[in-house]
């Protein structure tokens, strides 16, 4: 009788509301400003992104081509009326994009290592990378090149920022706060394994590590 009566107790109760899930962070879409930008398409009105969702597209693709193919090919994707460039603005871009693939210092960015456009989803926060009290939250980006090997993860996000900082310190906090979050949830896919972090400024080209200490600062 006992067990017959909790039974009939426990179908009467109406099931207990779901949790709500997180909402994810978006890294790719962080809070906050984004720093100014000089450049053909801004000072003609354009979209600013633009800009640099044509050199991402070029630096994802032109690396799976044979080095003698890459040149030719990102003219004849600028080209292509869709994009409505003129031609300086054209040859802005293929002449900024060819210098970060051609330049010897970033080859390991485009070897068998290196995967481009990676998508990223993970827990990050709690106790393991933050002092602050709270649960773990829920990410989801996509980062644009990672370079995994036996002895560490070197994540590199591209910013075509002009002109770009000189500094660290100098770099904007919401790029700071993207790179943090890829980094926390890497390190939980990659444990035992340290890694790190780089700007790639195009304009110049420059890559620019980015240091734990000021990443852990930056951690939404």
């Amino acid at each position: 009788a006992p067990i017959r009566a909790s039974l009939a107790a426990w179908l009467d109760r109406p099931a207990p509301d779901e949790p709500d899930p997180p909402k994810p962070l978006l890294p790719s879409q962080p809070t906050g400003s984004e720093p100014a930008t000089l450049s053909p398409l801004a000072a003609a009105g354009r979209d600013r992104f633009k800009r640099g969702l044509l050199v991402h597209r070029l630096l994802q693709t032109l690396p799976e081509l044979p080095p003698g193919e890459r040149a030719a090919a990102a003219r004849r994707f600028l080209a292509l009326p869709v994009h409505g460039l003129g031609m300086a603005e054209r040859d802005d871009i293929c002449r900024e994009t060819m210098a970060v693939i051609e330049a010897p210092e970033f080859a390991p960015l485009w070897g068998p290592d290196a995967q481009a456009e990676v998508p990223v989803v993970g827990l990050i926060g709690g106790s393991r990378e933050t002092a602050r009290p709270g649960p773990a939250r829920a990410l989801s980006g996509q980062i644009d090149r990672i370079v995994v090997t036996e002895d560490r993860v070197l994540i590199v996000d591209y910013k075509t920022v002009r002109p770009p900082p000189q500094r660290e310190d100098e770099v904007a906090p919401i790029y700071l706060q993207q790179l943090a979050s890829y980094r926390a949830a890497l390190e939980r896919i990659y444990p035992g394994r340290p890694v790190e972090c780089a700007i790639l400024w195009t304009e110049g080209p420059r890559l620019m590590p980015i240091s734990p200490a000021l990443l852990a600062r930056h951690l939404p």
